[in-house]
């Protein structure tokens, strides 16, 4: 999915320079880091004694982070250094991390700054990672662990979860590094509200049916092969719709993955109004409970528990995130997974 074409062009008075497979556009990574640094000398004057001596390493650590980051990830970015737009977004990762110094925050500052650094115009995700940068700062590890498991089960699916093995796969990847630190506390989302990251609303939706509206295949008891001899479709149709289930052998289900890609599916081959009614109902009429899936999650992974309870009893069930709280989760699930869609996939 990365771009790996290494033609340039350099404008009048800029300098081209290559090394290996990387290209640095304009700027090398001392200049930039020079450049960065001397943006923060603002912040010191304020400060006196150890705090600024203490400011001041930290600023040179989150500094060195953020070039360090952009050589390894984009380093045609380098050159945003000298972009008043990105000098303001830097000096406030550098200002929230000198003045607490938590690595986990200035981690995902990072991230933030990075993707910011890819955006070459004043658009609408360039906006949101601006301001994302300024709300990120006024929560606690345990709201942004929050916005992270929100973003994942509300916003995402993996299509490589086609078992339970790979369930728990994806299980260990992006919901364990979250589990302990989740917050149940009303007031913790209200304050998500208050710093603009959501909303909290009527309707709720407990985690199992957000499970089996993304991973429904998993979640099926099966009916007998009866039913489906009385549907009226091509044999060729019906060996790619149907399989034994997954939790009962002596069972069929519908092949499909979640409602939606049933739906597709179904319309694609043009088939009769209610021959798609049939197998839809098929799929929707024969699912586990919800007390089912939860146990089945469970069986696969023990710590879903904590997750399950952190869901289903507290507004996360209930929360809609914005496009802020949106990039925030985002940054913090690839800060703990590492590649991860691109943020202009929800926010474009």
């Amino acid at each position: 999915m990365l771009n790996k074409d290494q033609s340039q062009e350099a404008s009048n008075g800029a300098t081209a320079l290559q090394a290996g497979r990387d290209i640095i556009v304009g700027i090398s990574a001392s200049e930039a880091r020079n450049i960065a640094l001397d943006v923060a000398k603002a912040t010191f004057y304020e400060l006196s004694g150890d705090a600024r001596n203490l400011a001041s390493s930290r600023v040179e650590e989150i500094t060195n982070k953020v070039i360090d980051k952009l050589e390894s990830e984009f380093p045609e970015g380098l050159w945003k250094a000298r972009d008043p737009d990105f000098q303001y977004a830097l000096l406030t990762v550098q200002k929230q991390y000198a003045r607490n110094g938590d690595t986990d925050l200035g981690d995902l500052l990072v991230d933030l700054l990075v993707d910011r650094s890819k955006q070459e115009k004043r658009d609408i995700l360039q906006i949101v990672l601006n301001e994302s940068l300024e709300t990120a700062p006024k929560l606690t590890d345990s709201q942004l662990s929050n916005l992270a498991v929100i973003f994942l089960f509300k916003y995402t699916q993996n299509h490589k979860v086609l078992n339970f093995y790979e369930l728990g796969n994806y299980f260990d990847a992006h919901v364990k590094p979250f589990v302990s630190l989740l917050t149940k506390s009303q007031a913790s989302f209200q304050h998500l509200e208050f710093a603009g990251c959501g909303t909290i609303q009527i309707a709720d939706m407990t985690l199992e049916d957000v499970l089996f509206h993304t991973y429904g295949g998993l979640f099926m008891v099966g009916f007998d092969q009866s039913q489906i001899t009385t549907i009226d479709i091509p044999e060729s149709t019906s060996n790619e719709l149907f399989m034994p289930c997954i939790n009962n052998s002596q069972k069929m289900q519908v092949r499909m993955k979640n409602l939606e890609i049933l739906k597709d599916f179904l319309a694609g081959k043009g088939l009769p109004t209610h021959i798609q009614s049939q197998i839809t109902s098929l799929y929707e009429n024969h699912r586990l409970s919800n007390e089912e899936i939860q146990k089945k999650c469970i069986e696969v992974r023990p710590y879903m528990s904590e997750m399950f309870d952190a869901w289903n009893n507290s507004s996360m069930k209930s929360f809609s995130m914005t496009s802020v709280g949106i990039a925030i989760g985002h940054a913090n699930i690839k800060r703990h997974v590492g590649q991860f869609a691109d943020l202009s996939i929800w926010i474009n």
